[in-house]
C-alpha cells in the first residue's frame, strides 16, 4: 500500500489540472504578447486565471501578479515593497516561525540596512498581540507574518493582527505568506485588513512553478524583475501560460464545495490525532478541530530519530515529512518547535502528516499500524 502524506511541501495535480496545462501547451501556445490569434488566446488565459483567483479571494483581477511559485512571491512582497517604501521608514516586524522564503529575505534586507523585529509565539505557535503593538515604532513600514503555519499548522489571527497594525499606523503594509492556507481557508484580504498575499499552486493541487501574488492597488511595490513590461511592468518575461492556466484551474476546483472538502479534511486531521493517541510516547503539536489548519498534524515519537522513522515509513510505502522539504537538505533546528516549547529531546524526534484531497482514514488506519510495529524496534535500536 502507498500512502502519500507529505502534501504541505506538494500535492498531486488534479487530472483536470493536468489536461488543461498539456492544451495550452500543445494547441494553445501562443505568445500572450503577440498581436495575432495565437496570442490573445493564450492571453485569455491569464485573464480568466487572474478572474477565477480574485473571485476566491473577493478581490480585483488587476490586483493578482502571477509568479514562479510561493519563495518568488514571498521575495517580492519583502524585499520590492521595503525598497519602495524606504523612505517612509526601515523597520519591519515578523515573527520567529516563518517559512525560510521570508526569513532569508528578511536577513538580506537587514544586510541592505534595515531593522527587522521577531516576534515570538505561546505555546499554540500564536503571536501576542500585545507583543506587536509594543513592536510597532514610527519607522516601521511592513509586517510579515505567516497564515497558516507549515510545520505545525497554527493558524494566526490575521484579521486581529491587522487591526492592532492598522489602528496604531494605516500606512504600515501588512504582508501574509498564505502558501499552506490559500485553498485550505476561506481567505478575504479586503476584510481582513491584508495588502499583500502569497500562495503556490502546487499545495493546492496545481503544478509546480507557478504561484501568485496578490497585492492592493494601493501599495507601492519595485519590480523584481525588469524587461518586456509584461504584468503591468511589475513582473517582466513571458508569461507561464500553461502552469497559469493550471493553476486557475486547480484554485477552481478546489474552491467549488470548498466547505465540504475542507470538512473532510478536518476530520483526517482529527482522526490522526486521535489515532496517534493510542501509541506510547508520542506528543501531538498541532491543535485539533478549528484551532488549527485542516491539513496539518505535527507529531512527536519519544526515542526515535525523525529522519530515521521517516525512512522506516517510506520502507512501508507511507510518505512523510520531518519538516519543511524546503530547507530539508539543509538540517537545522526548527524555530517553530523550539518556539512552542517543544523538549529539547523531542525536536529532532519530530514528523510532520499532511493531508490533501484524495486521502482517507484507511491510509491513516494503515500509517498507525506501522508506527505501532516500527517504533519498539526503532527505540529498541536507538537505546542501543
Amino acid at each position: 500500500m502507498e500512502v502519500y502524506f507529505d502534501n504541505s511541501a506538494t500535492t498531486r495535480v488534479l487530472e483536470p489540472v493536468r489536461d488543461l496545462m498539456v492544451k495550452v501547451m500543445m494547441e494553445d501556445y501562443g505568445n500572450p504578447s503577440a498581436k495575432h490569434k495565437k496570442g490573445m488566446e493564450a492571453e485569455q488565459y491569464i485573464k480568466e486565471a487572474a478572474e477565477i483567483i480574485a473571485g476566491t479571494l473577493k478581490v480585483a483581477p488587476k490586483e493578482i501578479l502571477f509568479t514562479s511559485g510561493g519563495s518568488e512571491s514571498n521575495n517580492m512582497a519583502l524585499i520590492e515593497t521595503a525598497m519602495a517604501n524606504k523612505r517612509a521608514g526601515n523597520h519591519i516586524i515578523s515573527t520567529g516561525i516563518e517559512h525560510a522564503s521570508v526569513y532569508n529575505p528578511l536577513a538580506f534586507l537587514e544586510e541592505q540596512g534595515f531593522s527587522v523585529t521577531y516576534l515570538t509565539v505561546d505555546e499554540k505557535g500564536h503571536i501576542s498581540l500585545e507583543e506587536l503593538e509594543a513592536a510597532i515604532r514610527p519607522e516601521t513600514i511592513l509586517v510579515s507574518i505567516m497564515y497558516v503555519n507549515n510545520e505545525i499548522g497554527a493558524i494566526e489571527p490575521v484579521e486581529a493582527i491587522a487591526k492592532v497594525i492598522k489602528k496604531k499606523n494605516p500606512a504600515i503594509l501588512f504582508h501574509v505568506d498564505a502558501i499552506q492556507a490559500y485553498g485550505k481557508l476561506a481567505i478575504r484580504p479586503k476584510r481582513q485588513g491584508i495588502d499583500l498575499l502569497s500562495a503556490s499552486a502546487h499545495k493546492f493541487h496545481g503544478p509546480k512553478g507557478v504561484g501568485f501574488l496578490y497585492i492592493d492597488q494601493r501599495v507601492k511595490i519595485k519590480p523584481l524583475i525588469y524587461g518586456g513590461g509584461q504584468q503591468r511592468g511589475l513582473r517582466s518575461g513571458t508569461e507561464n501560460v500553461p502552469g497559469i492556466a493550471a493553476m486557475g484551474e486547480a484554485a477552481k476546483i478546489i474552491y467549488t464545495d470548498h466547505g465540504q472538502k475542507i470538512k473532510a479534511l478536518a476530520s483526517l486531521k482529527d482522526y490522526m490525532i486521535d489515532r496517534l493517541s493510542e501509541i506510547d510516547g508520542v506528543t501531538v503539536n498541532s491543535l485539533p478541530g478549528h484551532q488549527s489548519a485542516p491539513q496539518i498534524v505535527s507529531a512527536s515519537f519519544a526515542g526515535a530519530r525523525s529522519e530515521v522513522l521517516l525512512h522506516a515509513l517510506e520502507d512501508k510505502g507511507v510518505y512523510v515529512s520531518s519538516g519543511s522539504a524546503c530547507s530539508s537538505n539543509h538540517p537545522a533546528v526548527s524555530g517553530t518547535l523550539k518556539g512552542i516549547g517543544v523538549k529539547p529531546e523531542l525536536l529532532d524526534s519530530t514528523l510532520r502528516f499532511s493531508f490533501g484531497i484524495s486521502n482517507t482514514k484507511e491510509e491513516i488506519d494503515y500509517c498507525i499500524d506501522m508506527l505501532k510495529e516500527l517504533l519498539p524496534v526503532l527505540r529498541r535500536y536507538q537505546r542501543g
